[in-house]
């Protein structure tokens, strides 16, 4: 079975839109792109490159993959080289081919597919950005785990990662690191249901 694994750059705030650059998502006017870009020291890039040499197939939503496909095959280096080797899964309901080599789309019952997907054998699936097919993700339970970098910014706007409708949940940090620039690389994975008291009580644990 694949495990699908979420990867975002997140505000204080819970805004995950346009980290990347000015122009890489403007979408509902969204003015500060770009955001992560100045905050990254030696410490990030290194947990960066071993994230993108491990074993693993893109699931995308259909935003994502319309900004990478154009983009990533006529890059060089590690991660170009790794991303235009791999299988790219794509969630649409309107795109009818895919214009970047490996492409596979899901436009069917996309949930029902990614099911199918998740329980078949191959490389482990890795999400970037898809803001809007997380939510489907999250809302029924599909991601096994989550690498959430989270930022010392406050951005007042742009699209959240976690919205209303998702399902409620526990989470338990099995992974977590500080960079001199104090953005908090964390990685959660799910852990049952919400634990419900009163404050104050002892811990049963």
């Amino acid at each position: 079975m694949r495990k699908i694994i979420v990867n975002e750059f997140l505000s204080l705030d819970g805004v995950i839109q346009g980290p990347g650059g000015p122009d890489e998502d403007r979408t509902n006017g969204f003015d500060l792109g770009g955001w992560s870009a100045t905050q990254w020291d030696d410490s990030m890039q290194q947990v960066m490159a071993e994230r993108m040499q491990q074993d693993y197939d893109l699931l995308l939503g259909r935003f994502t993959y319309d900004l990478w496909a154009p983009y990533w095959p006529s890059q060089k280096g590690p991660i170009a080289e790794k991303f235009n080797g791999i299988k790219k899964y794509v969630a649409t309901k309107t795109l009818k081919e895919g214009s970047w080599k490996d492409t596979i789309l899901l436009n069917g019952d996309t949930i029902d597919q990614v099911k199918v997907l998740k329980s078949s054998d191959g490389a482990d699936l890795q999400m970037w950005g898809s803001a809007d097919f997380i939510q489907s993700l999250l809302r029924f339970g599909l991601i096994d785990q989550m690498n959430i970098w989270i930022f010392p910014v406050i951005l007042g706007q742009g699209k959240k990662l976690f919205r209303e409708g998702i399902a409620s949940g526990n989470f338990k940090l099995v992974k977590h690191a500080v960079s001199t620039t104090g953005v908090l690389m964390t990685t959660y994975e799910p852990n049952g249901e919400v634990p419900i008291g009163h404050a104050g009580e002892a811990s049963a644990n």
